[in-house]
């Protein structure tokens, strides 16, 4: 006999920096989502499918909560209240739904503070279950998505069960080539970058793409060029290195720095981005 299929949307919220993405990741088995040890690294609503043979979870990872102070950062935190309204919207209407708290980096603690941080997430009342995790080391990680598999409607499954992803391909690699910028760069430069794909060629073994590196003033352009080009050949050869695990050929990336000024405040600009 063959069980029937689940399928359905799980929305992620927290503070920024809390290990989202990593989770994400986790889950799906491979990297959808940037991460860094910044604010404001997951700019858009990226949707990770977590698939196994019965079941099938797609996980929204929303840029954390956070005050808005420009155009980027209003979008974001307005596409966290619009999944939530989603979800909320969905409670009302469909009756009890189901919450689950997962406590992240509790590899990060002993023993008796993992049992304090366990209480005060249980004071909180939100949620029937608690799951002790670590995104980044895994542990905690199966069994949590075990669990969000069986409170998952019946249902056929919503993306076809080798995709992994919502996000276009395009964006998906220049998210990557964002990351390598985010692991290199301090205080404001983090914030001013945007990646945009100008150009993806395959050619069988090898995959041509250029990329441009947006920042808003020439002070950021020359940080990311950095002495010699020392830096931005730096950001462009680990770029290189990840985007050849994403395609699974060689790799040949041209990085193009220019200067945009106030791109994050640029409402049709953000809409070209699909930052919403």
């Amino acid at each position: 006999m063959v069980s029937a299929r689940r399928s359905g949307f799980v929305a992620l919220a927290g503070r920024p920096n809390v290990g989202k993405s990593t989770l994400v990741n986790g889950m799906v088995g491979r990297k959808v989502a940037i991460v860094s040890d910044k604010p404001q690294t997951t700019r858009r609503a990226i949707r990770g499918v977590a698939t196994t043979e019965d079941a099938q979870v797609v996980l929204v990872d929303l840029p954390g909560v956070q005050r808005p102070r420009d155009a980027l950062t209003e979008r974001m935190q307005r596409r966290v209240e619009a999944e939530l309204g989603e979800w909320i919207a969905g409670v009302l209407s469909a009756g009890d739904v189901p919450v689950v708290l997962a406590v992240n980096k509790v590899d990060r603690l002993d023993r008796p503070r993992t049992v304090q941080v366990l209480s005060d997430a249980a004071e909180l009342d939100v949620a029937e279950e608690i799951f002790p995790i670590s995104a980044r080391t895994g542990r905690g990680v199966a069994e949590l998505r075990a669990h969000l598999a069986g409170l998952m409607p019946e249902g056929d499954f919503l993306f076809p069960p080798d995709e992994r992803s919502d996000q276009p391909l395009d964006v998906m690699l220049a998210e990557l080539v964002r990351e390598q910028v985010l692991k290199r760069t301090f205080q404001e430069v983090p914030h001013a970058v945007e990646v945009v794909v100008d150009e993806l060629e395959d050619r069988g073994e090898l995959t041509v793409v250029r990329a441009l590196v947006w920042v808003e003033a020439e002070s950021q352009k020359g940080i990311l060029i950095g002495a010699g080009g020392r830096m931005i050949k730096s950001i462009g050869t680990a770029a290189r290195r990840e985007l050849e695990r994403e395609l699974g050929t060689r790799v040949h990336l041209d990085l193009s720095v220019r200067v945009r000024r106030g791109w994050r405040a640029d409402e049709a600009l953000l809409d070209r981005l699909g930052i919403e």
